[in-house]
């Protein structure tokens, strides 16, 4: 099988036609961003954003059309907004899609989103995540998850879920669901090891049709897993999404600390509420002796807390239980709820959802802009 070149790929996709322009999507520069790296092929279709939804099946035939190649392991396209639609906006204003209104009508039925973020990768923020989302769930709430971390999905393995969603209407897909939660992630819809070299406006309009392009059905509250840092994916978040909050998940040393303050500075920037931090690796608990190291530090992040103002949400230890579960896809807290480290958990998540619910009796939240001082 030989390798599949750019030429070959942009042929394929001249038998794609447009059905207003009655063109191919080539001739019609609708193509960009395409990237092919061993097999595995990304590309963004540019559409009118008024029509995002009338495209579906054009975005599934350009895929069709590549996934037909000699050579092609996995296809992935994305829609997104042309520069067309973007200049047609007031000068200095936002684009049409942006705003209030596109933000609140992105994912109706879901009454809270919460971030969950960290500064740097390596601090155990998704396995936080699920098991903050599984927390949630154990309190009889209605709980989505939505894998934000477009380049390292790892929700499919740490929920222990396999397949592809599938969609009834050709338009829409049915979110993928294991212990009561409803998940999403572009691991569901590329091969686990699909090298994800995207640009970021499609890292943008991929995050965007995870959000309005699924059944999520009515939800208390989805947590969103971000991937680490402060770059594209984590503003159109916080720009686009009404969310009610965000958790910022850190280990106790000091460099660890900056990076997270660093997210916590960027949530802030942008209007959105940090709920608190999450000491996770505080410590080590020998399972033969018992002896308490502390390897990264300790106490870190609660310092860090009481610094900044923030509420501390708790700590977690460093343990292999808790790796070897998450890894095996049975997360501590389904798989051991009566053990320490998941009540851990729990308590996190009873604090979290008591801090969303307080708030929300307040004013629906307008899609925050950044301003630049």
């Amino acid at each position: 099988m030989g390798q599949v070149t750019e030429q070959q790929i942009l042929k394929a996709l001249e038998a794609v036609v447009e059905p207003e322009r009655k063109q191919d999507i080539v001739s019609l520069g609708m193509v960009s961003g395409l990237v092919v790296k061993d097999g595995n092929v990304g590309f963004a279709i540019e559409v009118d954003p008024r029509k995002g939804t009338q495209m579906e099946p054009l975005r599934k035939a350009a895929e069709q059309a590549v996934d037909a190649l000699d050579g092609v392991l996995s296809v992935t396209a994305v829609l997104t907004a042309h520069s067309e639609a973007a200049a047609g906006a007031p000068q200095g204003g936002p684009a049409p899609a942006a705003g209030p209104a596109a933000a609140g009508s992105m994912v109706p039925g879901v009454k809270s989103i919460v971030a969950v973020a960290s500064g740097k990768g390596g601090v155990g923020k998704s396995t936080s995540a699920v098991n903050l989302a599984l927390g949630l769930a154990t309190l009889g709430l209605k709980v989505g998850m939505l894998d934000a971390d477009i380049y390292g999905p790892s929700l499919p393995r740490m929920m222990g879920i396999s397949g592809r969603p599938v969609s009834d209407d050709g338009r829409t897909l049915r979110p993928m669901e294991n212990y009561g939660v409803k998940c999403m992630s572009m691991g569901f819809l590329v091969a686990e090891d699909t090298p994800m070299i995207w640009r970021g406006p499609m890292v943008q309009s991929a995050l965007q049709q995870m959000l309005r392009d699924v059944e999520w059905g009515e939800l208390d509250i989805m947590i969103v897993d971000m991937p680490p840092g402060t770059g594209d994916a984590q503003l159109t978040m916080a720009q686009q999404v009404p969310l009610s909050g965000a958790v910022i998940v850190s280990t106790p040393q000091d460099i660890a600390l900056l990076d997270a303050r660093k997210g916590l500075n960027m949530f802030r920037k942008v209007d959105v509420p940090v709920l608190g931090i999450v000491e996770n690796m505080s410590y080590f608990a020998c399972p033969n002796c018992g002896h308490v190291s502390h390897v990264f530090s300790h106490g870190g992040a609660r310092r860090e807390a009481e610094k900044l103002g923030m509420e501390f949400l708790g700590e977690v230890p460093l343990d292999i239980e808790i790796r070897e579960t998450s890894d095996g896809g049975r997360p501590i807290v389904v798989s051991n709820p009566e053990s320490p480290h998941a009540k851990a958990f729990t308590a996190i998540a009873q604090r979290v959802w008591d801090k969303v619910a307080a708030a929300a009796g307040d004013e629906a939240r307008q899609a925050p802009k950044i301003v630049m001082q």
